[in-house]
């Protein structure tokens, strides 16, 4: 395939951002990302604009993309809207990375943002309604419940029917059950992995939340909906992050020291399968072809951020990806493998649950974290000798996994290739 490489990124801070607007936000990561790159606008020639909230909070249902990048000087090229729920940033990266493979384009940017804060916490959680089957959430909730049953809660207990949180989080309680019968998964794993983001997020100036919280701390939190407690959960967000993507031909405009380059980006979809057959899952299908596209295998890669809106998913997704067997998510985290320092550090960033989570930026923040890690550039929170990254966004619900899932690869380019 036709080489495509990373030459810039931008990204504001993840947190609740009032006082902003959707277009401030979209100026403050595209303006990062374009002085990252060293270019100006007029080397971009398509772009794809990420987001999926703006038609609930502001009713800015179609062309918002049009209107934020136009207002920002971008006029007459390209401009697509993206939406694949959580995995709409990583989205958007792909389909620059696809358009600049294609030959469509030289240079392509990618952005995200979304603004999911409210003093109107109830709207804030509307956003997530329309993320699965609307004609049938009592089938799906079903279905779900049923891959959890069985599993004796203990304490006390919040869920969608006496408190209403994201409806999401009832999704991952589910999955975070299945796991715990299955594998013998524990509370106190899925608290080691919410510790372990919490520190990984005090050195992150952009993440929202950066104290440490210990494992018992996290355990004695507001329990959200069992076996989840708040600090295991990520937050509502605001922010932006930015991509600009070249193809080889292009790379000449830009600083090659600093390129990174794209080894694979695969978008994919589920398909009906059993509860029980783990290597049917999207997340690992897709990983699969990631792998055979970079002609590389798990073992490979140096660091990766995963799509943890609870310690459940970065424990799946651990597995998923090949990190480690089937069962053993949790044991790996709780032994400090996945932590800085450890065999294969995940969410060096804080991960969704400490950094945050504005929906339509997250996979971006992810590939911002990255692309920094493969600088060398990430500081304190630096994997040292990173050479191959990835990253994992998923979105949505369908039946009993998500609806979609994006896994992209990155390697840092060796200076003998110039």
């Amino acid at each position: 395939m036709s080489e495509v490489y990373i030459v810039g990124v931008g990204m504001t801070q993840f947190t609740r951002h009032l006082d902003k607007s959707v277009l401030d936000l979209t100026r403050t990561a595209v303006n990062d990302a374009l002085h990252d790159a060293a270019c100006q606008k007029d080397a971009i020639d398509i772009a794809f604009f990420s987001n999926t909230t703006q038609g609930v909070m502001e009713g800015q249902h179609l062309v918002a993309g049009e209107i934020a990048l136009r207002k920002l000087g971008f006029g007459g090229i390209p401009i697509s809207n993206v939406e694949n729920a959580c995995a709409s940033a990583a989205t958007a990266l792909h389909h620059a990375v696809m358009s600049v493979r294609a030959g469509m384009a030289d240079v392509a940017l990618a952005v995200g943002v979304d603004k999911m804060c409210s003093d109107d916490r109830a709207r804030s959680f509307e956003i997530f309604n329309g993320a699965w089957d609307v004609h049938d959430v009592e089938g799906t909730l079903a279905g779900l419940r049923a891959m959890g049953a069985g599993v004796e809660e203990e304490g006390e207990t919040q869920t969608l029917s006496n408190r209403k949180p994201s409806p999401f989080m009832e999704v991952y309680a589910q999955w975070g059950k299945f796991h715990m019968k299955t594998y013998g998964t524990t509370r106190r794993q899925l608290a080691a992995v919410a510790a372990k983001n919490h520190a990984h997020s005090v050195h992150n100036p952009n993440a929202q939340f950066r104290q440490v919280m210990s494992v018992e701390e996290i355990l004695a939190a507001r329990p959200i909906a069992w076996p989840l407690t708040l600090p295991m959960c990520s937050p509502i967000s605001d922010g932006a992050a930015a991509a600009i993507v070249c193809s080889k031909r292009a790379l000449k405009r830009f600083a090659r020291e600093r390129a990174v380059s794209v080894r694979a980006c695969v978008l994919g979809t589920g398909i009906d399968r059993k509860a029980e057959d783990l290597e049917q899952h999207l997340s690992r299908r897709a990983a699969l072809k990631a792998y055979e596209d970079a002609g590389l295998g798990p073992e490979d890669v140096s660091v990766a951020e995963v799509h943890d809106a609870t310690a459940v998913g970065e424990i799946m997704q651990s597995e998923f990806l090949g990190f480690v067997p089937f069962g053993e998510g949790g044991p790996a985290a709780e032994r400090g493998e996945t932590a800085l320092g450890g065999r294969i550090p995940i969410n060096p960033s804080g991960g969704l649950e400490s950094k945050g989570h504005p929906i339509g930026a997250t996979g971006l923040g992810q590939i911002h974290e990255l692309v920094a890690q493969l600088r060398g550039e990430a500081g304190p929170r630096q994997v040292e000798g990173a050479r191959i990254a990835l990253a994992e966004n998923g979105g949505g619900v369908y039946g009993i996994e998500e609806s979609v899932t994006c896994v992209t690869i990155l390697g840092r380019l060796s200076r003998t290739r110039f």
